[in-house]
């Protein structure tokens, strides 16, 4: 069974300039910036079908260009932080994409989202790193320059089962109009 998601990659000198902000904080596993993306829907551990039934589905997502926006870091998890990550802002046209993935999903017949969607990137998986650690490294690293970027395309994405983190393998890649 393939575990598959959707996602927009980075481009090399988005992902190189979040890379400077690797290191300092005790219990992160940075993830390696090749494999920096933004989620768009995580599919999970699906069978074959269903993965070329979703395939097949994708091509048909025709959605606008997109600009996407990095500003500022973050932390999932609160007291009990467990990735940091770079902050995307939301628009209203990477709402809209989201959503075609999240509708062609339950097409599929997958179960929904039960997250709201939160546009990011993950920079670290965090193992016992303490809440006030995390907040001090927000603190001294949560602030860079605004950094935009235009994707051409979103792609199917595959993973081992692992904890997270990659390595990533682009399985297809779909245009964005």
């Amino acid at each position: 069974m393939p575990r598959l998601f959707t996602g927009l990659e980075i481009p090399d000198d988005v992902a190189g300039a979040l890379s400077m902000m690797r290191g300092g904080l005790g219990g992160a596993r940075w993830i390696d910036p090749d494999n920096y993306h933004v989620t768009l829907r995580f599919f999970g551990d699906i069978d074959d079908r269903v993965a070329r039934d979703l395939h097949e589905l994708l091509f048909d997502v025709r959605p606008r260009r997109l600009r996407l926006k990095l500003e500022g870091l973050g932390a999932f998890g609160g007291d009990r932080p467990r990735a940091i990550f770079a902050k995307v802002v939301p628009t209203p046209e990477l709402a809209e994409l989201q959503a075609d993935h999240e509708r062609l999903a339950r097409r599929v017949g997958l179960p929904p989202e039960t997250r709201k969607f939160t546009p990011h990137v993950t920079l670290a998986r965090l193992r016992s790193a303490s809440a006030r650690d995390v907040a001090d490294f927000l603190s001294d690293y949560g602030h860079f320059p605004t950094m935009n970027f235009e994707p051409d395309r979103f792609v199917l994405f595959s993973s081992r089962d692992s904890v997270g983190g990659g390595p990533y393998v682009v399985e297809e890649a779909y245009p964005l109009a």
